[in-house]
């Protein structure tokens, strides 16, 4: 029981904090709808067009405003008041989903509408993602960081289990307008969560001052922070290659192992046990580093190489357990070490880049995986990511310890630490 009781304050210690408390507690009801709507939309655009490369479209749709927005997003969370640029974001996430469940309840919907909502969907994704990964190092003391960024990790995963599981039942019952309507809804508890928010408790960093060339300057800033670039640069092959889930899953669960749509949210909400799992054991780990991420790639690689042999569902239900749980240990450890490691003034910058990297690069992988899934089947593409995602892995894990070469006049190179 000691033990026990050990456990729960060392992994869920940043609650103690009221801010984040409420921050955690509104965002877990509105990511389960989050998770809702993007399973919804993977079902009615395969329910439409039967087509892996349309289902790579819809990801291109849903993220590449991220790709294209990115930067500018991240120095606008910089400058603003966090809280107040959330309260906007949010409420136009809440109208987005509303339109698609109007659009569903319609009638039988043309598939450039979903795309075109996907899009603005993709919008505020740009300009939540680094607004709201900064804010969370704003809500808690430094010590916590590394602890709250888990727990909010372990949030968005424990939601990736509810929502597709919701999101299909109430599909097969309701109907797609129905699931659409129940995100549209969920909004209202993440809005109260940031109107009851003690601004006075922040720990705020001081915005961004206005000038020119701010977008570069923090190109610039991760370029000369090796322990900010290596991670980038693995984040940036892995979310291209492998965390492409929405695309090569559903195929992979309807052809390869001839189930239905039923089947790909069992396999989804089985991942995000995994994921679950992962988090909360990355919940108490106390030092992130370089090698951290480098590992955390590794094994996902490998947890996806293994997912493309399996021959049927009961052995893809256990590797799924651990597809789950490596993905979100890498997530969390590349996640946690960007906002450790950058400066406040740059975190927004930072933070968005990485989103960039890594949300952004599914509008470039996922109509690719989405082809090569669709001619050559969805194994081919889930093995393309496992080896895109080991080499990034196996290079991170080079990489560390290597002094970084400085230009001339910036003093002595910086390695990159273990």
């Amino acid at each position: 029981m000691t033990r026990l009781r050990a456990f729960g304050r060392s992994t869920f210690s940043s609650l103690s904090q009221r801010n984040f408390r409420l921050f955690f507690l509104g965002q877990g009801v509105s990511q389960i709808g989050n998770w809702m709507t993007l399973v919804t939309q993977t079902l009615l655009v395969l329910s439409l067009t039967d087509s892996g490369v349309a289902l790579g479209l819809l990801a291109a749709a849903q993220f590449g405003p991220v790709l294209l927005l990115g930067p500018w997003a991240g120095l606008i969370a910089d400058r603003s008041d966090k809280r107040r640029l959330l309260l906007l974001v949010q409420s136009v996430s809440m109208v987005q989903s509303l339109a698609l469940a109007a659009l569903a309840f319609s009638g039988e919907p043309p598939v450039w509408a979903v795309y075109a909502l996907a899009s603005v969907g993709g919008v505020t994704v740009a300009f939540d993602n680094p607004a709201r990964r900064s804010m969370v190092v704003e809500m808690v003391d430094e010590d916590q960081v590394p602890n709250a960024v888990a727990l909010n990790t372990t949030m968005m995963t424990s939601s990736r289990i509810v929502g597709p599981a919701l999101g299909g039942l109430l599909v097969a019952t309701a109907g797609f307008g129905a699931a659409f309507l129940v995100d549209g809804i969920s909004y209202v508890a993440v809005l109260a969560s940031l109107v009851m928010i003690r601004s006075a408790d922040l720990r705020r960093a001081n915005p961004a001052k206005r000038g020119r060339g701010q977008v570069r300057e923090g190109l610039r800033y991760i370029r000369s922070e090796p322990n900010l670039f290596v991670p980038m640069v693995m984040m940036g092959v892995v979310g291209m290659l492998a965390f492409n889930f929405s695309t090569v899953l559903p195929l992979f669960a309807v052809r390869d192992l001839g189930g239905t749509e039923a089947t790909y949210t069992y396999l989804f909400s089985i991942l995000s046990v995994g994921a679950l799992a992962g988090s909360l054991m990355a919940a108490r780990r106390k030092v992130v580093t370089v090698t951290t991420v480098g590992r955390t790639a590794v094994a996902f690689g490998i947890s996806m190489f293994a997912l493309a042999l399996t021959p049927g569902l009961a052995t893809a239900t256990i590797v799924s357990v651990f597809l789950g749980a490596s993905s979100v240990g890498f997530l969390t450890a590349s996640t946690a070490i960007v906002q450790l490691r950058s400066v406040p003034e740059m975190r927004g910058r930072v933070l968005a880049i990485q989103a960039m990297l890594f949300l952004g690069s599914t509008p470039i992988g996922g109509p690719l995986i989405g082809w090569l899934s669709e001619e050559l089947g969805a194994r081919a593409g889930m093995l393309v990511g496992a080896a895109g995602t080991l080499l990034a892995g196996a290079w991170g894990l080079a990489m560390v310890g290597r002094p970084k070469r400085n230009h001339p006049g910036q003093g002595a190179p910086t390695p990159v630490a273990p």
